[in-house]
């Protein structure tokens, strides 16, 4: 790392230091906010012109269709999109769209998805908030390879030496093996691949995966072309169109990271939805389920309607939650899922509403936009209660442990250890339930790979309204302690928890946890 980059992550750390604690302290959260601009990495500034805001419509990723009764194949391959007007950028996606087509599955029907790799790169995919088998679950070293290709892994890891037993390779592809037996959730896949997630998943190496059950249909949600995905993410662009990451190898085969500037984390200065800059969707006068994802590699967002609006949630990462809950703006991290109902009938016709970003003062505020077309029927409703889930008490845990995730030297880390495949950091038993308190000095956006949580305390207070739900993704803000109740279900075997800044998790925010 260049010394003057270093030098500005420390100085930034000990502000916080001196200031966040003092603040979350003396008078919450709100205190830190306003000092810090919530900034969870550093802007990477485009060298095209942007586009007009609202100029281009909101595309709908294809949905999969199987080769075969429960079985999709999905081929990661490069391929020219007009992302920019005017421009074409190479994107890197599964059947070379980004996003990638959305698998629509159902609980109890269990599938196979055949990965093949064309990239120059080796991939790992990972389906975000799947009950998965561990081969399955997109380890960062169980690697697909193109056939083409060779790969030679490296001999070692932040510093230590990582044999070739910590590595398996396919050559051209693989099967993941998804039971999908799990509730009805807005889950997402996307590549995984140890040091280089950031720039594999910036160049377009994700999409929506779509639970559904018996539970969530037979509630009167607004359904088919009234249920829209949105994948919100940033990026930047090169003058060609391009994509512009600040990669220090931008072969992405020898050398991980990115330059110096930006180890906090890269935000992008062009706001996509569903791989648009900008789009507008046009919509009737009726209530519309919105299926929120952040996929961005470090932004945070703080979501609210203009002019003003209610969204009311019906379903967090895991699903539905017990009762709706109304909210006027939705803080969202890497990685995190909202289900929400707006209700459009509130708006004149001809009128418009704009999804927009209150962390941001610039362009990147504006996300995108709805035009309110015509009045239509609308069979749908919001019921008073949504579900049931099983809610185990605090009571019943077996052991509380402690993550604390923290910049170690120049490595982000877990309780001080950068990530070594193979080495657990906990061994929770399956069907048990754990507390995990997580302690941050920045912004960290924490991930269990298959166990799911429900937010118990934020540095002992309640939990946001925000928290509420059954989540795999939780935002830790800086110098602050939140406290989860995991539960393990599912499977035996090896998995992950990691910060969801995709730069932090690159340079070694990651740790194996073995279920037992």
């Amino acid at each position: 790392m260049a010394t003057a980059g270093r030098r500005r992550v420390m100085r930034r750390r000990r502000f916080l230091a001196v200031t966040g604690g003092a603040a979350l302290a003396a008078a919450g959260y709100g205190v830190l906010a306003a000092q810090t601009g919530e900034a969870a990495g550093q802007v990477l500034t485009s060298r095209l012109p942007l586009p007009a805001p609202f100029t281009v419509p909101l595309p709908i990723p294809r949905t999969a269709a199987p080769v075969r009764p429960g079985h999709y194949e999905l081929v990661q391959r490069s391929a020219t999109q007009e992302i920019i007007p005017g421009t074409t950028t190479e994107v890197w996606g599964y059947d070379g769209t980004f996003p990638g087509p959305t698998l629509d599955l159902r609980r109890g029907s269990p599938v196979t998805v055949r990965v093949r790799n064309e990239l120059p790169v080796p991939t790992s995919t990972h389906l975000h908030g799947g009950v998965t088998p561990p081969g399955s679950d997109g380890y960062p070293t169980d690697l697909v390879v193109a056939a083409t290709r060779g790969f030679r892994p490296p001999p070692g890891h932040h510093g230590t030496a990582l044999d070739l037993s910590k590595w398996t390779l396919h050559s051209g592809a693989r099967d993941y093996a998804y039971p999908v037996d799990q509730r009805a959730a807005t889950l997402w896949y996307h590549d995984h691949r140890m040091d280089f997630t950031g720039p594999q998943v910036w160049r377009g190496l994700a999409g929506f995966a779509l639970i559904r059950d018996d539970e969530d249909d037979a509630l009167p949600l607004p359904k088919g072309d009234r249920d829209i995905p949105l994948m919100i993410c940033d990026r930047a662009f090169e003058e060609d169109g391009s994509f512009r990451y600040p990669s220090t190898d931008p072969s992405l085969l020898v050398r991980p990271g990115v330059d110096a500037d930006y180890m906090e984390g890269v935000e992008g200065d062009v706001i996509l939805v569903n791989g648009a800059p900008w789009p507008e969707l046009q919509v009737t006068a009726t209530r519309h389920r919105l299926r929120l994802l952040n996929a961005s590699n470090a932004r945070r967002y703080r979501l609210a309607l203009s002019p003003g609006g209610d969204f009311t949630q019906i379903g967090s990462d895991q699903g539905l939650l017990t009762a709706p809950l109304r909210h006027t703006t939705l803080p969202i991290s890497p990685g995190e899922r909202f289900d929400v109902v707006v209700d459009f009938s509130a708006y004149p016709i001809g009128s418009t509403v704009t999804l927009i970003n209150t962390l941001s003062n610039d362009q990147t505020r504006n996300v995108m936009r709805f035009r309110i077309t015509r009045s239509a029927h609308d069979p749908s409703s919001i019921p008073h209660r949504l579900s049931r889930p099983d809610t185990p008490p605090p009571s019943r845990a077996t052991t509380t442990r402690h993550l604390d995730f923290r910049l170690h030297n120049t490595l982000w880390a877990i309780n001080g250890r950068p990530y070594h495949p193979g080495t657990p950091l906990a061994t929770p038993r399956l069907g048990t339930t754990e507390i995990w308190r997580f302690a941050s000095d920045f912004h960290h956006p924490v991930h269990i790979h298959l166990a799911h949580f429900q937010v118990l305390s934020r540095s002992g207070k309640p939990p946001a309204p925000s928290d509420a739900g059954w989540k795999d993704t939780v935002d830790v803000r800086p110098y602050e302690v939140v406290e989860a109740l995991v539960r393990f279900e599912g499977h035996r075997g090896r998995y992950m928890l990691h910060c969801h800044n995709l730069e932090h998790e690159d340079m070694g925010m990651m740790a194996d946890f073995d279920v037992i």
